[in-house]
């Protein structure tokens, strides 16, 4: 996978939006589900991308697969660090990307789901 994949299968999603909201990591591109982050990456390196996962999966994810670990700055109960090294393919990684969208749609308020619902 490269950067521009990952960036057209975000962005494929409905509610969608990319930004690169932090001053202080302007090469962090963020994707975000009505203003909730569900997946970024480091774009000058595009060596790992971060996603959330399922808190009841996350530590059966990393010890099975090795390039999965701990994202720094983010709740290691939530969130892993996708490290891309080619130990998995890249349907792996696409479906770790939708289940971090699916539980970020999950918790949005039923106002919020009720709007995404309304987007072409």
């Amino acid at each position: 996978m490269n950067i521009e994949e990952y960036r057209t299968y975000c962005l494929s999603k409905k509610g969608v939006t990319e930004s690169i909201p932090f001053p202080k990591l302007p090469n962090v591109l963020v994707f975000k589900v009505l203003d909730r982050m569900f997946t970024a990456t480091e774009i000058s390196s595009f060596s790992s991308i971060s996603v959330k996962a399922k808190p009841e999966e996350i530590e059966e994810l990393r010890a099975t697969y090795t390039c999965l670990t701990t994202q720094a700055y983010m709740h290691k109960k939530h969130w892993n660090k996708i490290s891309l090294d080619n130990s998995v393919d890249d349907t792996h990684i696409f479906s770790w990307i939708d289940t971090s969208y699916q539980l970020v749609i999950k918790n949005l308020s039923k106002k919020q789901q009720e709007e995404l619902n309304t987007l072409p």
